[in-house]
């Protein structure tokens, strides 16, 4: 069995296009982890839908890639390099942001993988995962809500990046199932104060082709005492109804109907598009 699971390309086909109002250039959708899957997935979504889309990443480069691919696409897009654990990184980006229209949407989506057992599990990691998973994206809606709610009609949306891991917790994944419970309770904190004028929800998928998947399966094989090719048959897909990764597009899709007037109640839930994995773990 090959392990190359390549991030498939973006093409305009498969973007979803929404008819809204709001998605239009005066408008500022944040997104995080803009270098690579799903976050750039999402940026270029959001910039083809017409959005003035902020990118943020630690990878300058790649996130310089994603950038010039949502411009040839057609859409505006600016790319910031920002360290997510820097607070005041993080407050510039958010200013900068501000200042190119109404910041109306934030998609929480950067995040990494370790995986270990409880009893070994680096604590330097834990708290570098908790930075990066919880405390930014908590930041983040932190200060992005006042510019919401300073708006002329006081409305925006956060959606923060879930995972099959926010409704199950897998073996050797202590820290991420803990990150990914978290952004459901940070949608739902942010819903429950939202008056229903700024909306919050969370996306769950399973596995998605993107390099986060691929990396984990030497150190799964390891951790299982499994060999490479059962961490994808039996550990990756293995209780999935639909045995295919989606591609990072897709996922991309999902936040930008969640932004969309299409979902005005999806408000503190969470999208769970996962082949059939939780109900039937």
């Amino acid at each position: 069995m090959s392990f190359d699971i390549n991030e498939p390309e973006i093409k305009r086909n498969d973007i979803l296009i929404l008819n809204d109002k709001d998605f239009n250039p005066r408008n500022v959708c944040i997104v995080t982890g803009a270098g690579s899957g799903i976050g750039k997935a999402t940026c270029i979504a959001a910039a083809v839908n017409n959005l003035t889309v902020v990118g943020l990443d630690i990878d300058e480069k790649s996130g310089k890639k994603t950038q010039a691919l949502a411009r040839k696409m057609g859409g505006q897009m600016i790319f910031l390099r920002a360290n997510l654990t820097e607070d005041e990184q993080v407050q510039w980006a958010v200013k900068e942001a501000a200042k190119l229209g109404t910041l109306r949407y934030l998609a929480n989506i950067a995040g990494i993988q370790h995986i270990n057992s409880i009893a070994d599990f680096p604590m330097e990691k834990y708290d570098f995962m908790m930075g990066l998973m919880v405390r930014a994206p908590f930041f983040l809606a932190k200060l992005t809500i006042p510019y919401m709610r300073k708006s002329k009609d006081g409305r925006g949306v956060i959606a923060n990046m879930g995972s099959i891991h926010a409704h199950i917790s897998t073996l050797n994944k202590p820290v991420y199932n803990i990150t990914k419970f978290a952004m459901r309770a940070l949608s739902q904190s942010i819903a429950a104060e939202g008056e229903g004028k700024i909306r919050s929800f969370s996306v769950s998928t399973g596995f998605v082709k993107t390099a986060l998947a691929l990396n984990q399966i030497a150190a799964q094989a390891e951790q299982r005492r499994i060999k490479p090719e059962q961490v994808v048959t039996d550990v990756m897909m293995g209780k999935s109804r639909i045995k295919e990764m989606m591609s990072p597009i897709e996922v991309g899709n999902l936040f930008l109907f969640g932004f969309s007037r299409f979902a005005t109640y999806l408000n503190s839930s969470d999208l769970l598009f996962d082949g059939g994995v939780v109900l039937t773990y």
